[in-house]
């Protein structure tokens, strides 16, 4: 049965992805496309409730797991910022991305099959896990309003808007602002994921840590030059979209 809560999650997103491309087709917002996230949202905490159940602990053992949990914490901070920056929109460039998430959690071994219930539980290290995890859905976030930015700002050099996907975008200043505050956000939960891994017992820290802490400080560098330097929105963009997709190749490479 817990395995059915991730497919009907996927099959929700898929769902989601395509009313939403319909609904900008026709230049409308669809709701009903965010409702469906909101059902993708419920079907992936109950499979997460069901790995949970499993471990006895956060969720973050193996790869279908880790995989189930970005696609979680994505789609949260969609639902929590999509009203903000076009719902609709937004949903079709998210909606994807959970999808592919998911789709790597379904794979045939992604799941440990066999799981032992952890008796003992560091508090802190649960934590650390979980707020890490958890921060890059909104990185991953912020990667996607880039995308969207990139695309934009190309048609706009182009002169070539039209109607449909690109019309229906919102305006560069506020895909920027977008991607700011949403990076920003993510960079003070990995902030918080930190400081509980460093309240961890003494030779805690692995490699984990380590990439946590370097991607940590390549935000911060990031965000700082945008604050108190300025930066076009086009480098800001590739920024945290490089950022992103390079701190998570070498997370999957530990």
């Amino acid at each position: 049965m817990g395995i059915g809560w991730v497919i009907l999650a996927t099959v929700l997103a898929v769902a989601g992805g395509v009313i939403g491309v319909l609904g900008v087709r026709e230049e409308r917002t669809s709701r009903r496309a965010f409702f469906l996230m909101f059902g993708v949202f419920g079907a992936q905490l109950m499979a997460l409730g069901w790995r949970g159940g499993l471990r006895g602990s956060c969720p973050l053992g193996d790869l279908g797991e880790v995989c189930l949990f970005l696609a979680w914490s994505l789609t949260l901070f969609y639902l929590v910022t999509g009203t903000t920056y076009r719902v609709s929109l937004l949903g079709v460039f998210t909606a994807p991305v959970v999808v592919l998430l998911q789709g790597v959690a379904l794979i045939p071994g992604s799941f440990a099959t066999e799981v032992m219930k952890k008796e003992v539980v560091d508090p802190w290290r649960e934590t650390h896990a979980a707020l890490s995890v958890l921060s890059y859905g909104a990185l991953a976030l912020a990667a996607v309003a880039g995308v969207m930015f990139l695309i934009l700002n190309a048609r706009l050099k182009s002169r070539k808007l039209g109607s449909g996907l690109v019309a229906g975008m919102p305006s560069v200043s506020r895909l920027v602002r977008a991607m700011f505050r949403i990076t920003m956000l993510g960079w003070l939960v990995l902030t918080a994921g930190i400081v509980a891994a460093l309240m961890m017992e003494v030779g805690s820290f692995n490699a984990h840590l380590l990439v946590a802490t370097v991607t940590w400080i390549l935000y911060a560098v990031l965000l700082g030059v945008y604050l108190w330097r300025g930066l076009p929105g086009k480098h800001l963009a590739w920024g945290v979209i490089v950022l992103f997709l390079g701190s998570l190749l070498v997370f999957g490479k530990l």
